[in-house]
């Protein structure tokens, strides 16, 4: 039986595919098991790559966030993105999706866990390190102040033309 996760991130995917689509790129999902990448998306001649790996979430959870994990802090390539898909409440919903850079995600999610170490738990006790890490739409909202407050992700809303702007001047 497919888990309801795995049938979000397949959904997930072929939204991005389709927006890529849609906008004149090429876009292929790359094979199961590539570790850091779901889409290959070159322009349409195929000879500019870059790498997209999709974050799929409907609304659930206080935190309006996405699931991460430690390996994503050193993930720091300049031709791969990261497509976070947000499919809202209810299948009537219009889904929403910020196109961030690689780089960006790293530092962002490095900082963002740091400062929650750094802070005391609900008890007062020290925090403790794991692998999980979540990407924030508003991190002030969690106490977590590093500078991406409530509309730090607006640039990359739909930023469809990042992604572009990238592969036009790949070589």
């Amino acid at each position: 039986m497919v888990s309801a996760s795995s049938v979000l991130g397949a959904a997930g995917e072929h939204y991005v595919m389709c927006q890529l689509l849609r906008r004149g790129l090429i876009a292929a999902l790359a094979p199961v098991g590539v570790p850091n990448c779901d889409i290959v998306v070159s322009d349409d001649v195929g000879d500019r790559l870059c790498a997209i790996q999709v974050k799929t979430r409907n609304a659930k959870g206080s935190d309006g966030g996405w699931h991460m994990r430690r390996k994503h802090e050193g993930i720091k390539t300049p031709t791969l993105f990261y497509a976070f898909v947000d499919f809202g409440i209810g299948i009537a919903a219009q889904p929403i999706c910020y196109v961030v850079p690689s780089l960006t995600v790293a530092d962002v999610i490095s900082r963002s866990h740091q400062a929650w170490l750094a802070t005391p738990g609900v008890k007062g006790q020290q925090r403790k390190d794991t692998d999980f890490r979540r990407f924030l739409p508003d991190y002030d909202r969690m106490g977590i102040r590093i500078g991406c407050g409530r509309d730090w992700l607006e640039p990359f809303q739909e930023g469809w033309g990042i992604l572009a702007e990238k592969i036009a001047s790949t070589s």
